[in-house]
């Protein structure tokens, strides 16, 4: 496992009423819905990035009022089109 330092000010913790652990936490699960959302990870990868299970990565995804499975509607005609 890869870790990385992230500096910030003390200010941002204070701004956001967050603990430092939580910021951390909530970066994660924001990337992770990002680029699953932009469809560039699986939801198997979001999941690892965000630090949870894939069924609590679902959750969090549906708290967002994400769209858990993503449909490219050109995959979806395709497929209607082969009845």
């Amino acid at each position: 496992m890869k870790t990385m330092n992230l500096e910030l000010p003390d200010e941002v913790f204070s701004a956001l009423r967050r603990s430092p652990e939580e910021f951390v936490g909530e970066m994660r699960l924001a990337a992770a819905t990002l680029w699953y959302s932009r469809g560039e990870i699986s939801q198997e990868k979001a999941a690892l990035i965000a630090g949870l299970s894939r069924s609590e990565f679902l959750d969090a995804l549906a708290r967002q009022g994400i769209d858990v499975f993503a449909v490219d509607m050109n995959d979806l005609q395709e497929e209607l089109d082969r009845g």
